[in-house]
């Protein structure tokens, strides 16, 4: 079986797409010997993955002088790849974002993480922003099949796309191998880069309004009064650079709270740091209103964190019950749970057991193994 993947974002870890093909394309190698796997791209990503007989790289060019700009990507996309996919003769094309061709000749499945920008409002975007939105939703809805990252995301998709049951199936995601129990002194030397401090309580994920920090925030001021700094909260990742609707600053938040003194930024922290960070951490809190899949729960379980997170789309399916679950608009229930996990440690301990049976459940092997069943049921 011969594949063409939509590689636009594979040279950009930071982006969820880039992540996913970075994890998904070993897994698919391993899983089936009989795959043969054509990147196609703009341009050469020879620096960022090793290329071999079953994992070939195209590249082709877009009539645009500036090859990463938003008309290059939607002329690669609309364009580029619909005709390299038929000009290979592959038996499948997959896009891994949504951004699949509304034109092609070839069995196509597009991997729908999230419809965000059709559910929330403050996603929106401006016209141009809603215009493509408008162009990949009539375009996945066109697909052959289409993978979502959770139920949660599965419910979304068929209703905002109107689309049949049967052309949409749920493959989970999972936490990179790396993600682990760390060893104590690892753990030291990340302490040390970071000026962490002994006890905390961490939050790692971006800062726009539906990762919902400012309830986290409104909730810490409950947990500073009764245990004063014996928990500061780390606030983990690249800040606001100023105060808006969309990206409220945090600090400006605590500030205001009167909570600035318990509230540590380390700024951003590297890839192969996140396991030590987590498992320093006595409490990992995510209380997101909106998650297609939700990496950082499972993450965090996986070294051996207990987590906090909260009761909206597709975090419980992966919590399950190794998690404490809070509404994400009650700040008082935040509050009480975080009370209860840090001042209970027989309760806590079994959160972290619980943590590392729930996470054993996700694999990028068993993403591939899904991954390309979805590829075979898309070609019959």
């Amino acid at each position: 079986m011969h594949v063409a993947i939509n590689a636009w974002f594979l040279d950009n870890p930071s982006v969820g797409s880039g992540q996913y093909l970075k994890y998904l394309l070993p897994a698919l190698l391993d899983n089936s010997k009989e795959l043969t796997i054509s990147l196609i791209s703009n341009r050469n990503l020879d620096k960022v993955i090793n290329f071999s007989e079953r994992l070939k790289s195209i590249i082709t060019s877009t009539p645009f002088s500036n090859p990463s700009s938003n008309l290059a990507k939607l002329w690669f996309e609309q364009v580029n790849f619909p005709r390299a996919c038929n000009t290979l003769k592959v038996d499948v094309a997959h896009v891994p974002y949504f951004g699949s061709p509304v034109f092609t000749a070839v069995p196509t499945v597009v991997t729908v993480h999230d419809l965000i920008p059709m559910i929330l409002p403050a996603y929106r975007g401006g016209v141009r922003v809603q215009l493509y939105t408008a162009l990949v939703a009539k375009a996945a809805s066109r697909a052959t099949l289409i993978m979502a990252d959770s139920m949660a995301s599965q419910a979304d998709i068929l209703t905002q796309l109107q689309i049949g049951t049967d052309r949409v199936e749920t493959v989970y995601l999972a936490p990179a191998p790396h993600f682990h129990l760390v060893k104590p002194d690892m753990v030291n030397e990340v302490r040390a880069k970071y000026n962490l401090p002994d006890r905390f309580i961490l939050y790692v994920g971006g800062y726009d309004t539906r990762k919902n920090v400012s309830t986290l925030l409104r909730a810490y001021v409950g947990v500073s009064r009764l245990l004063g700094n014996d928990y500061p909260l780390v606030l983990a990742g690249g800040l606001p650079k100023q105060n808006s609707a969309f990206f409220p600053d945090p600090i400006q938040q605590a500030e205001q709270l009167g909570i600035k003194n318990h509230i540590h930024t380390p700024g951003w922290i590297a890839e192969e740091d996140l396991p030590a960070l987590y498992t320093a951490a006595n409490l990992f809190v995510y209380p997101s209103y909106y998650e297609g899949f939700g990496l950082p729960v499972l993450e965090a379980m996986a070294c051996g964190t207990p987590v906090i997170t909260s009761t909206a789309t597709s975090l419980p399916e992966l919590a399950g019950s190794a998690a404490c679950l809070v509404n994400p608009y009650h700040a008082d229930q935040l509050t009480a749970a975080m009370l209860q996990v840090l001042k209970n440690k027989h309760l806590a301990q079994y959160m972290v057991q619980q943590g590392l049976t729930q996470v054993r459940q996700f694999s990028w092997a068993e993403t591939a193994r899904q991954t390309v069943m979805v590829y075979k049921t898309s070609i019959h």
